[in-house]
């Protein structure tokens, strides 16, 4: 696969996609529900968080379409719309292991 580089309107795209990675939150938020779904109250309880904070991060999710939500009654349930947000979380945690581990290996060469 040739890779071509995205043209400015794609990357702006992109861009507002990856600023669903770009809270803890928000990546917590994704974490809870690979679990399963989960309502705000249950989400609230898990990360020990306020009810307005999550729910405005689930707004953030809901309208980068990383989530969808399912009302049955007053209950409002969210949960992954795919998991490959998880897979870029796991790439990214890959990553950020081996940046520790190259920085590491340089503070061991200046003892």
């Amino acid at each position: 696969m040739l890779f071509q580089t995205p043209t400015y309107e794609v990357s702006l795209l992109e861009a507002s996609l990856c600023n669903a990675f770009a809270d803890s939150t928000r990546i917590l938020i994704l974490y809870a529900l690979r679990e399963r779904p989960h309502n705000v109250t249950e989400l609230t309880h898990k990360l020990g968080t306020t009810q307005p904070k999550i729910s405005r991060h689930l707004k953030v999710l809901r309208d980068l379409g990383l989530v969808h939500s399912t009302r049955q009654g007053v209950t409002i349930t969210y949960e992954l719309t795919d998991d490959r947000p998880i897979e870029v979380l796991n790439i990214l945690h890959d990553v950020l292991k081996d940046n520790i581990a190259s920085k590491a290996i340089v503070i061991q060469a200046v003892d």
